[in-house]
């Protein structure tokens, strides 16, 4: 929303890819806080963000999901991006509206950040179809890893120095470096691979409604847990065709996912595999073999596997895969978050810079932690049952 962040923007590299006129600004942005971003911004611009929103999907010929990508701990992404997903729903009822939630770090410096990552859970709960959650430490971790491969000269066949991550020189002429542009590299990855069916030929493409159709059991849990390998795709990584393996092993390991967690040590509901370059279904089919006792499913969906292959590598590379993991392991993140709101509401701090937005009340505040509780005690449920002895329905007998 803010004019100035927009128009930087605008002056920058990347200023051939958004339509202006589709832009939407205000003099400020929401200050932190949700309230702004949702109720007053929102409401505000209901109606340009209708008509922007109309005029786009007008020049689509099968228009198949809406892409959402924002940040929760702040005001702007957390409450005007909930409120826009509620927009969506509304006007674009049968179209998928999928999620790239970025979650804050518990030493961000936005204080409020654990009120407004809840508050647009209860949104993210009740109208996204799937959610990508992605946390900063995790992305931070896996830069600093790069930097530190980079500082030590090690880079081998891995990472190439001067390219678009370990620099943000790379291809793009740029002044200066920005502490973000890695981190905000890893996330579009993530989106360049997740829409590659949609943009390229494959023996066994993947549709975007697919994923939510095989990956969501139930309308709540679509929190899907993602996870690249190479890490270093858009920094000009060469992985040799023997590697193969190693890459699917690295999908699973917790070192390559984009939220700190491991999800191998909790239990998966599904999971889909969305595999570029030169693969073959065999290959796709022996690794998930060869994966498949390590990894704990349900009992229900002992078999929940969704393959995607696009025949088009990445630019530079041979092939990646993007795992997606419905996967109870996400579960912590929540809980941390539960804690850190918590801390403060029990004491109403900083309450009163909510309250006094028109349209905000104090049961926003009990029903968002009233919903993500919910949430935590269905993964609960769910692990639960992790380790139970697989139960094969009985065969139907027949009355002589």
């Amino acid at each position: 929303m803010e004019e100035g962040v927009v128009n930087e923007i605008l002056q920058g590299p990347l200023r051939d890819v958004f339509d202006s006129k589709q832009l939407i600004t205000d003099v400020s942005g929401s200050g932190n806080n949700w309230a702004v971003g949702h109720k007053l911004y929102g409401c505000q611009y209901r109606e340009h963000i209708v008509e922007k929103l109309r005029r786009t999907a007008e020049h689509c010929d099968c228009l198949q999901c809406f892409f959402v990508i924002h940040s929760m701990g702040g005001g702007t992404g957390s409450g005007l991006g909930t409120f826009i997903l509620n927009v969506l729903e509304d006007e674009f009822p049968e179209v998928y509206r999928f999620v790239t939630s970025v979650y804050p770090s518990g030493e961000d410096d936005v204080i409020t950040s654990p009120y407004n990552s809840v508050l647009a859970m209860k949104e993210l709960n009740e109208h996204a179809d799937c959610v990508l959650p992605i946390e900063n430490e995790s992305l931070f971790s896996i830069v600093s890893k790069i930097h530190q491969m980079t500082n030590s000269g090690k880079l081998g066949s891995t990472v190439k120095q001067n390219s678009l991550l370990t620099s943000s020189a790379g291809s793009i002429k740029t002044e200066q470096e920005k502490p973000f542009d890695a981190m905000n590299n890893i996330v579009a990855n993530l989106l360049l691979n997740l829409t590659s069916s949609a943009r390229f030929e494959g023996s066994l493409n993947m549709d975007l409604n697919e994923i939510s159709m095989n990956l969501v059991p139930f309308p709540r849990l679509h929190y899907l847990v993602s996870s690249l390998t190479p890490l270093y795709t858009l920094a000009d990584v060469n992985v040799p065709s023997r590697r193969l393996d190693q890459m699917f092993s690295d999908a699973f390991s917790k070192d390559h996912q984009l939220i700190q967690a491991d999800p191998k040590h909790s239990l998966y509901l599904a999971c889909a595999l969305l595999v570029r370059g030169n693969v073959q279904v065999s290959d796709l089919r022996r690794n998930i073999e060869r994966l498949k006792p390590s990894l704990h499913f349900v009992s229900w969906n002992q078999e929940g596997w969704k393959t995607g292959l696009c025949s088009v590598p990445p630019v530079g590379h041979s092939h990646s895969l993007l795992a997606l993991a419905n996967n109870t392991c996400v579960k912590p993140t929540f809980t941390e978050l539960k804690d850190r709101f918590m801390k403060l509401y029990k004491k109403k701090a900083h309450l009163h810079h909510y309250l006094h937005v028109d349209g905000m009340e104090q049961s926003c505040f009990s029903e968002a932690i009233s919903s993500l509780s919910d949430l935590i005690e269905e993964y609960n449920q769910l692990d639960a049952t992790k380790g139970a002895p697989r139960t094969d329905p009985s065969r139907l007998k027949i009355a002589m």
